[in-house]
């Protein structure tokens, strides 16, 4: 189990249009979260019907420790239905699983893909 852990988020906004790129490393913690949540309400703030794509690099991810998890799923509840379309970058079997059961918490389209590229051209696409 890694001792290193976080999540580094980036974030490109033009006017509705709010681009994500999002790289979580490690086990994630109920403080990652901590820190994560504020920066996506911040970037989301004073856009009444955001259009936003995530890119999510997974392929440092282990997974989630039990109070993040939760955290996880409380986040796709509160910003799901602002969530356009999210690509998830990973390397395991368990990722592509998980994103199908990420598409429940969010209105918009999730895919997995193992190619870094096929997921940000797929994101690009209108």
């Amino acid at each position: 189990m890694s001792y290193i852990h976080g999540i580094h988020l980036e974030v490109e906004r033009l006017e509705d249009l709010v681009f994500m790129e999002l790289k979580a490393v490690g086990t994630l913690t109920h403080a990652d979260y901590e820190k994560i949540t504020p920066l996506i309400e911040e970037a989301l703030e004073g856009i009444e019907n955001p259009i936003v794509n995530v890119y999510l690099d997974g392929t440092e991810f282990e997974g989630w420790d039990l109070h993040a998890a939760w955290d996880d799923i409380k986040l796709g509840l509160r910003f799901g239905r602002k969530f356009n379309k999210i690509a998830i970058y990973g390397n395991q079997h368990w990722q592509e699983i998980m994103s199908k059961v990420g598409s429940w918490f969010v209105s918009g389209e999730v895919r997995y893909f193992e190619d870094s590229l096929e997921a940000i051209s797929w994101l690009r696409e209108e």
